[in-house]
C-alpha cells in the first residue's frame, strides 16, 4: 500500500524523519518496500499566469504568450508555447531561465531551461505539462493549476511535490494496516502519541427525504448503510489536496464523484461503491448469486455466476459484486446527478476467493478479503457524503440501516497469563507496560492478579481479525515494545542493567521539557569569542572565558562560560530557515574560570525559546511571555518544595537579562525562607534586547540551573502527615505596604512567624485605589491553621496573629487596613 507522508503526519506526527518512520514500521511487521518523492528533484519552476496569447508569426501550432511569474520578473516574460490548452487567465507551472527539470526518460542528465528563439521569436523560459515535473498527465497539453494558485510560488512547494511516498508491504494477517488511518494507528502506538481522527466526525444533517429501499436476504451482509445525495455535477474537479493525495497512493484522480470514494477507502480503510440512482429499478437486494445467473462489470466483462457470490441488485437483476466490483447498468457517468452511496459490512468470507475466480483483484476485494471494521461503514458514509455536500454542493438525502446484528462478528476474550510473555520472549517485561501496549493498539485489557499468576484479559477491537491466542497478544507486545529493545541473553550469564536513581532522574527532567515542546539540543562545549563577550559583566565581576589553546575553528576558540552560547546560534540557524517558533534545551557542562587552575565545571541546564506560545493554533495564539518561561522551568523543579513554598524567586541582576523581565530561581533549605539559608539554583528571563539585537534575534526567553542543586532539590525526602481530625481555623488579614514590597517576602515571613500548626498561607486580593496613597497598596492573605492533636483555641490563633501583624509590621511596614 502507498501512503503519502504528509497524509500520514496529518494523522500522527511523530518526531521521525520518513526514513525512520519506514524502518519502525518495517521493525513492528510493516515492512517498507520503498521510499520515494512524489516527485523527481527539479528546480527552478513557479506558478503563473497566461496574461496574452498571440499567434506565432511563422508557426501555426506556435503561440507567443506573456506570463506574468510574480516577483521572479518585473515585466511579464515572452514565452512561446506550443500546448493545445494555452488561454488567457490560465495559471500553470513555468520553467524560468536556469530552470532544471527532471532528466527525459533514458537520459541521466537534467533538462536545462534556456533563453531561446522558437522560429524567430524569443522564448525566456517553458510553460510545462505535467509530465515535465515528473507528474501523471491527465490532459494534452499544459497542466492547468487552481485559480488560487499563488503567483509566483515554487511549484515543488505549492504541490507538495517534496512530499515522500511510502510503499508498504501488508500482511494478510493485517487488513487493518490497509489504510492511512490504520498505519497512523500503528506509528502512534509505536511512539507513545494520542490518535485520534484529524477532522470531526460528523453526521450530515439530510435536506431531502429520499431515502433507499434496501433488502437483505443473506447473513453474509450483517450491516447494509445506503444513503442517497442528489445534485452533483460528477465533472467537478476534486480539491487539490485531495488530488495530491490520491496521486501519492497512485491512484489516478477522475472527478470528485469518484474521487471521493477513492479518497475514503484509502483514508479510512473503508470501501464504497456508488450507484447512478436514477438507473436503479425498484428496491436494492442484497442476496445471493443464483447459479448461472449472468452480470455485466464495470470492466465490461461479462461474468457468469456460480451461486454462492454476494450480489446487490434491484428489480432487473445484479447492480454490483458486492465487495468486489459494480456492474455497469447503474454505473455513474458524466451525466449523473443522483447517486446512492453504498457503505457495508460483508462476511470476509462470503467475499474470499471470488475476485479470483474471475480473474479480478480491486482495492476493495483486498480489503473485505482480509476483513473490515464492521464498526466502520457509518464513519466512512458520513465522511464521503460530508465531502460530496462540501465541494460538490450535493443535496443530503435520509439514511438507510438494514442490520442483522446476530451475524456481526464477535471478538472474544484472550487471556494471557505475565509469567508467560516472559518465558516466550525471554524478558520481562512490566504487566503495566504489556497494558499500556495493548491500551494503544486499541484493546480492552486489564489486569487481574491471584495467588497463581497475574493475567491480562484482552478484548480485541473491531478492526483486529487476527488476534484470538495468548501467543498473538504476545506477539503484540513485543512488537510495539520494540524487538530491537529485547535483551540478548547468554547461557549463564546475568547482569544488571537497570539505571540508576540519577539516570532515571535526569531521563524524567528530559522528558518534562520535551512535554512542554522543548527539543534537546548537544552541542560542542567550546564557543564563539564574540559571543561569549555579550554575555560579560559591565562591572567586571565575571571572569573571562577560558582561550583553547588549539581551538578547531574561529568561531570555536573559547570554553563556555553559559550554555547559552551554544543554544543562541541553534535558533539563528532554525530561524534562517523560517522556523518561527523554537524550543531547544541542553544539559553540559559549562566553564567558569579564566585559567586551568581557576576552573570549576558546572554540571548545568539550559533553556531558550522564542516565538509563540502554541505552534499552531488559529484562535488564541499569542507570544510567549515571563509567565510562559517560569511554567516550563517549574516542569523540572520538585513540586513538593513549590507547593510548600521552598522555592522563590527574587529580582536578577544578570547584566544580560532584561531588568524587568528576569529573575534569580532561590531554595530556601531551612524553614522561614531566610535569607541566611538561601540557595541560587538559577535564572530565568527576557535576554536582553541589545544582545538580541546584536544576535539578530526576536525576544528570547532563556533559563540556566545547576543541575548539581536540581538533583539535590529532587531527592529532598517527602513527608508524610496523618490527616488531623480536629478543624481547621481559618483568618484573612489585610495589610498595607510600600508598593516595592516583594509578596513572596511576606509569604516567607507569614510562614515562619505563623508556627508549625500554620498549614497554608496565600494572597487572594490586592488592591489600589483613591482611598490609598499612590505609593501603598493593600495585600489581602488567607491563613489556615490546624493542630493535629487538638482543637485549636482562640487564644493560640490570636496569639499567632499578633506575632504576624507585628513581625510584618517591623520588617515591612505593614498596617492593618
Amino acid at each position: 500500500m502507498k501512503v503519502s507522508e504528509n497524509w500520514l503526519r496529518q494523522w500522527v506526527n511523530p518526531a521521525l524523519s520518513a526514513e525512520q518512520i519506514g524502518e519502525q514500521l518495517t521493525m513492528a511487521g510493516l515492512e517498507l518496500d520503498d521510499l520515494t518523492k512524489v516527485a523527481r528533484d527539479f528546480s527552478g519552476v513557479v506558478v503563473g499566469q497566461v496574461l496574452s496569447v498571440e499567434p506565432h508569426p511563422d508557426a501555426d501550432k506556435l503561440r507567443v504568450t506573456r506570463v506574468d511569474v510574480g516577483q521572479h520578473s518585473s515585466e511579464p516574460l515572452q514565452i512561446v508555447c506550443g500546448a493545445p490548452n494555452v488561454a488567457v487567465g490560465i495559471k500553470a507551472p513555468v520553467a524560468l531561465i536556469g530552470a532544471k527539470l527532471p532528466p527525459a526518460a533514458g537520459d541521466n542528465k537534467p533538462f536545462n531551461i534556456k533563453k531561446g528563439k522558437l522560429r524567430g521569436v524569443e522564448s525566456h523560459g517553458m510553460l510545462c505539462g505535467a509530465s515535465e515535473i515528473d507528474l501523471p498527465d491527465e490532459v494534452d497539453g499544459l497542466l492547468i493549476l487552481p485559480e488560487d494558485a499563488p503567483i509566483g510560488m515554487d511549484v515543488r512547494e505549492y504541490l507538495d511535490l517534496d512530499n515522500h511516498v511510502l510503499d508498504i508491504a501488508i500482511t494478510p494477517n493485517r487488513g487493518d494496516c490497509f489504510s492511512v488511518r490504520g498505519i497512523a494507528r500503528e506509528l502512534a502506538a509505536l511512539n507513545g502519541l494520542a490518535f485520534a481522527l484529524p477532522f470531526t466526525p460528523t453526521t450530515p444533517t439530510p435536506t431531502d427525504d429520499t431515502k433507499p429501499a434496501v433488502t437483505v436476504t443473506t447473513d453474509a451482509c450483517p450491516r447494509y448503510w445506503a444513503q442517497v445525495v442528489s445534485g452533483l455535477d460528477a465533472t467537478r474537479p476534486s480539491p487539490v489536496w485531495i488530488k495530491q493525495a490520491l496521486n501519492a497512493a497512485g491512484v489516478r484522480p477522475r472527478n470528485l464523484l469518484v474521487d471521493v470514494t477513492n479518497y475514503v477507502l484509502l483514508e479510512l480503510g473503508q470501501p464504497l461503491h456508488a450507484f447512478d440512482a436514477d438507473k436503479i429499478r425498484g428496491d436494492i437486494v442484497v442476496r445471493l448469486a443464483n447459479a448461472g445467473e449472468t452480470f455485466t462489470l464495470l470492466n465490461e466483462q461479462t461474468i457468469t455466476l456460480q451461486g454462492d457470490e454476494l450480489l446487490i441488485a434491484d428489480d432487473d437483476g445484479a447492480i454490483a459484486l458486492a465487495g468486489i466490483m459494480g456492474g455497469q447498468r447503474t454505473a455513474v457517468t458524466d451525466s449523473t446527478t443522483r447517486v446512492v452511496i453504498e457503505s457495508a459490512f460483508f462476511d470476509p468470507l462470503a467475499i474470499a476467493g471470488r475476485a479470483r475466480r474471475f480473474g479480478l483483484h480491486t482495492d476493495a476485494s483486498q480489503r473485505y478479503e482480509r476483513g473490515v471494521d464492521f464498526d466502520l461503514p457509518k464513519l466512512a458514509l458520513d465522511r464521503a457524503v460530508i465531502l460530496l455536500a462540501q465541494f460538490g454542493d450535493g443535496v443530503v438525502g435520509q439514511t438507510t440501516l438494514v442490520e442483522r446484528a446476530h451475524a456481526l462478528p464477535t471478538r472474544a476474550v484472550v487471556h494471557l497469563t505475565v509469567s508467560e510473555i516472559t518465558r516466550l520472549l525471554g524478558e520481562a517485561i512490566a504487566p503495566d507496560t504489556a497494558l499500556a501496549i495493548l491500551q494503544r493498539l486499541g484493546f480492552d485489557v486489564k489486569l487481574l492478579s491471584s495467588d497463581e499468576a497475574a493475567q491480562i484479559v484482552a478484548t480485541p477491537p473491531s478492526y483486529r481479525y487476527d488476534i484470538s491466542l495468548p501467543e498473538d497478544l504476545i506477539e503484540e507486545i513485543a512488537r510495539i515494545y520494540g524487538y530491537n529493545r529485547l535483551a540478548n541473553q547468554l547461557p549463564k550469564f546475568a547482569a544488571n542493567f537497570a539505571d540508576t536513581s540519577a539516570q532515571r532522574w535526569l531521563h524524567d527532567l528530559k522528558h518534562s521539557l520535551t512535554q512542554q515542546g522543548y527539543f534537546e539540543a548537544v552541542s560542542f562545549s567550546f564557543s564563539d569569542a564574540k559571543i561569549e563577550a555579550l554575555f560579560d559583566d559591565p562591572n567586571g565581576q565575571t571572569a573571562a572565558p577560558l582561550a583553547l589553546a588549539n581551538p578547531i575553528s574561529a568561531d570555536l576558540a573559547v570554553m563556555r562560560r553559559t550554555l547559552l552560547s551554544s543554544l543562541l546560534p541553534c535558533v539563528q540557524y532554525n530561524l534562517n530557515r523560517q522556523q518561527t517558533r523554537v524550543r531547544l534545551f541542553e544539559t553540559g557542562l559549562r566553564f567558569v574560570g579564566a585559567d586551568i587552575a581557576t576552573l570549576a565545571q558546572v554540571n548545568s541546564l539550559a533553556l531558550v525559546a522564542v516565538g509563540n506560545v502554541y505552534s499552531e493554533q488559529p484562535d488564541g495564539n499569542r507570544a510567549m511571555d515571563f509567565y510562559d518561561l517560569k511554567h516550563d522551568v517549574e516542569s523540572v523543579l520538585s513540586q513538593q518544595q513549590l507547593s510548600c513554598g521552598a522555592i522563590g524567586y527574587q529580582r536578577s541582576a544578570q547584566a544580560f537579562l532584561h531588568p524587568g523581565q528576569s529573575a534569580d530561581i532561590v531554595w530556601h533549605t531551612a524553614d522561614a525562607n531566610s535569607s541566611d539559608n538561601a540557595r541560587t539554583i538559577g535564572w530565568l528571563g527576557q535576554l536582553h534586547p541589545q544582545i538580541a539585537k546584536a544576535l539578530d534575534l526576536p525576544t528570547t526567553w532563556v533559563a540556566q540551573l545547576d543541575m548539581n542543586l536540581l538533583a539535590e532539590l529532587y531527592h529532598v525526602p517527602n513527608t508524610i502527615a496523618p490527616l488531623s481530625k480536629f478543624p481547621q481555623v481559618r483568618r484573612d488579614v489585610a495589610l498595607v505596604v510600600d508598593r516595592d514590597v516583594a509578596v513572596q517576602d511576606m509569604l516567607g515571613e507569614i510562614r515562619r512567624l505563623g508556627g508549625e500548626l500554620l498549614q497554608a498561607s496565600w494572597l487572594f486580593d490586592v488592591y489600589t485605589g483613591d482611598q490609598l496613597p499612590a505609593d501603598k497598596r493593600s495585600l489581602a492573605f488567607g491563613l489556615v491553621w490546624q493542630d493535629p492533636a487538638a482543637t485549636l483555641s482562640d487564644d493560640v490563633v490570636n496569639a499567632a496573629m499578633q506575632r504576624i501583624t507585628d513581625g510584618l509590621g517591623a520588617r515591612f511596614g505593614a498596617v492593618l487596613r
